[in-house]
């Protein structure tokens, strides 16, 4: 793989990752809302689940998701179930008190799940994986997972931008109505989310 080709893989990995998207949003309102404790925790859980799923595309998996639609429809519905259930949670907590302390009544562990099972759930990663990021190498060309670890680290170093940037709105989030109000707007944007990815198929 040649070097412009490299860079045209940076650069396209780079804009995929500012585009705004579930993980942005989410990593943003839990870093702001829980700490920057749990958001960096999330990231490690979203960082395995991409690892995962390139590691899946590399034994093949990735390839019969993108060649029977059924089973790309049915991890996308699952994701979308997982959404809604995540905006029913954000909902419900932001009524309970506890939720609006410091750590907002949750711990790392809580963070690192959502994370790993949201993008375990991911389809278009393993469509990625499978299908934009063999277009980057010549035939024959083995060097899949050395791309599959440069797209893990850009996107980690996005996640954790935004974990840092997030985190530091702790401080005018420590109101109880704020973080309430915080809690809403999380549900409702996940709710927005879950619903523009069920009618997009």
């Amino acid at each position: 793989m040649g070097a412009e080709g490299f860079a045209s893989f940076l650069l396209t990995v780079l804009v995929l990752e500012l585009t705004p998207g579930p993980n942005m949003a989410w990593l943003a309102l839990l870093s702001a809302t829980a700490g920057r404790g749990a958001g960096l925790a999330a990231v490690a859980g979203i960082s395995l689940g991409l690892a995962a799923q390139a590691l899946l595309a590399a034994l093949g998996v990735a390839a019969l998701i993108a060649a029977w639609p059924g089973l790309y429809r049915l991890l996308q519905l699952a994701g979308v179930g997982f959404l809604l259930f995540l905006a029913w949670e954000s909902w419900r907590d932001a009524g309970n008190p506890a939720h609006h302390l410091p750590g907002e009544g949750k711990d790392g562990r809580a963070g690192f799940r959502r994370g790993l099972v949201a993008n375990l759930l991911n389809p278009k990663a393993a469509l990625f994986f499978v299908v934009v990021l063999p277009g980057f190498l010549p035939p024959g060309d083995s060097g899949a997972l050395m791309l599959a670890a440069v797209y893990l680290g850009i996107a980690t170093a996005v996640h954790l931008g935004i974990v840092l940037a997030a985190g530091g709105l702790r401080g005018w989030l420590a109101d109880p109505a704020v973080s309430a109000r915080m809690h809403r707007v999380q549900a409702l944007a996940l709710t927005a989310v879950a619903l523009w990815l069920y009618v997009r198929g």
